[in-house]
């Protein structure tokens, strides 16, 4: 039988994520390539979701999300920025982080809508937007990774409904900092614009750093979904389990889609992230102990050939190979990853136009063991 389908996607590619573990898998390879940890959550976050499935929480959850939860992000909200969101109609909890941007997206962008994305970009944004017939408008960050406002200024439109910002910033490891989002906040004050903010490392910023939510900002605050991610949070990334944050009136629009993805996320889990947040201390814990894996990854390779500026944020750390080989980065990766038995992701699969400039991203977030083993392989090259 032949069917007249036709794709809402119709270029879209294999994931450079899948595509490099499963090499990695298929070649036995140090697998520094995905975004996951390789140890394990807090032993006392794994109980608590074992208290959580035997307290007969294995029905569905309110809609929005327990109320318990959507109180703890409030709270934690208010603390670390001095900002107000409503429990009851402005917090709501999603299946991951992933969930939550393209329900935000979902929601607000129509045929022919123009979105301005930031590139290199995480690979979900412009697929989400295509799918809604939106327009990405894609705007390259200069070599240091940070936004070249005049071509903002440029882009910007009547037809311009939504900016998507990321910081902590995946792939680069930077941050945009308070410059950046008050010149956002003036540029489009005049306009109708949406911000779609992707904070999903927010709590993992380095060097005494500071994350610019934008949330702390007034004009953009209004206009702005705010999105997170407890899996990257508290290294839980096969829970997905994250949350938006809106005014009012936008998270009405977002509810009317959620309630039709997934109508309500994994219960029991939520029940034991609302206990296990109620001590603010783990935040800073967790700052500290990624910023320890970064330290253990760069002193690592601190005599290798490869070029770094230390990652401000994330879990990843840009390695230039510059001065290793010629390869196209695509190629270097395959390289490292089948010949040497390192995993890596190339970053031209994220750049306007697939730019090359020779990096390759490296998630640190694994046991000091494999970060020392990559690190031995790496210093040979």
């Amino acid at each position: 039988m032949s069917l007249n389908l036709k794709s809402k996607l119709p270029n879209l590619e294999q994931s450079i994520f899948s595509k490099m573990s499963q090499m990695a898998v298929a070649h036995k390879a140090i697998n520094l390539s995905q975004g996951f940890p390789d140890f394990e959550a807090d032993p006392e976050l794994i109980s608590l979701m074992q208290q959580s499935l035997y307290g007969n929480y294995n029905q569905y959850a309110p809609m929005g999300g327990i109320y318990s939860l959507r109180e703890a992000i409030a709270a934690k909200t208010e603390r670390c920025y001095g900002q107000t969101y409503h429990p009851e109609n402005e917090i709501t909890l999603t299946a991951g982080a992933t969930q939550a941007i393209y329900t935000a997206i979902a929601s607000t962008i129509y045929p022919g809508d123009e979105v301005i994305i930031f590139k290199p970009a995480y690979d979900c944004y412009e697929p989400s937007v295509i799918a809604q017939g939106g327009i990405p408008v894609l705007l390259q960050l200069n070599s240091d990774f940070h936004i070249d406002w005049e071509a903002f200024r440029k882009a910007l439109n009547s037809k311009t409904r939504m900016v998507i910002l990321n910081t902590p910033h995946n792939p680069s490891g930077t941050i945009l900092k308070d410059a950046d989002l008050l010149t956002l906040e003036a540029l489009l004050k005049p306009t109708d614009t949406l911000v779609l903010s992707d904070e999903v490392y927010e709590h993992l910023v380095f060097d005494n750093g500071l994350h610019q939510s934008v949330s702390k900002y007034p004009g953009l605050k209004e206009r702005s979904f705010i999105c997170a991610s407890f899996g990257k949070t508290f290294h839980i990334t096969g829970w997905k389990m994250g949350y938006c944050m809106a005014p009012e009136a936008l998270m009405k629009e977002f509810r009317k889609i959620h309630e039709f993805v997934v109508f309500s996320v994994n219960h029991p889990a939520q029940r034991a992230i609302a206990e296990y947040m109620k001590d603010s201390s783990r935040y800073e814990a967790l700052r500290a102990l990624f910023q320890e894996k970064r330290d253990l990854f760069l002193g690592g390779i601190q005599g290798s050939r490869f070029a770094f500026t230390p990652a401000e944020g994330t879990y990843f750390q840009l390695l230039d190979y510059s001065e290793i080989s010629p390869q196209s980065d695509l190629d270097f990766a395959e390289w490292l990853l089948r010949d040497k038995g390192v995993a890596a992701i190339p970053i031209s699969v994220f750049n306007l136009n697939r730019q090359d400039n020779h990096q390759l991203r490296f998630c640190f977030a694994k046991k000091s063991e494999t970060l020392k083993r990559a690190c031995d392989i790496l210093c040979r090259l």
